[in-house]
């Protein structure tokens, strides 16, 4: 399994939100604008932070938004969402967010070995401030290993 390719809609470089409801909806926006999802899945998103806390935030600076396969998802889909003001979540130790990323699987194993391939592309702790400061849709592509693809299917 490699990572689902990565369109220039779902890329959002300094982008600007007030919460980490407004950070996660980015990151829903742009899987939405990219075809692999419904506005449903973004609120599905949302809904997993209010229901298990912060949980997604998963490294110091990174949350992983996501919710379960479902009708909502149209294809395995991968959002990154830099942020030019970091967003707190309220996660003990790895607050505040700068990077969040959407992650949308049509099937549970596809979704489970995604967040797998994520992880190990974050080993290096560099990443995640490269990512955060990446001048362009390539540089974050490069800093993740992830192709540029066509655009999902609508």
């Amino acid at each position: 399994m490699t990572l689902p390719a990565l369109a220039d809609r779902a890329i959002v470089l300094h982008a600007r939100a007030a919460d980490w409801r407004e950070a996660i909806k980015l990151a829903g926006d742009a899987l939405v604008d990219s075809g692999c999802t419904t506005g449903e899945y973004t609120e599905a998103m949302i809904r997993m932070v209010d229901a298990h806390g912060p949980y997604i935030v998963i490294a110091p600076g990174l949350a992983l938004a996501h919710a379960r396969p479902g009708p909502e998802v149209r294809c395995d889909g991968l959002s990154i969402v830099t942020l030019a003001e970091p967003v707190e979540f309220g996660h003990a130790h790895n607050d505040p967010v700068r990077v969040v990323i959407g992650l949308a699987g049509a099937a549970a194993d596809s979704h489970l070995a995604a967040v797998a391939e994520l992880a190990n592309a974050f080993n290096n702790p560099a990443v995640i401030p490269a990512i955060a400061e990446a001048g362009s849709r390539d540089e974050v592509r490069r800093l993740l290993g992830a192709g540029t693809g066509a655009e999902a299917p609508a």
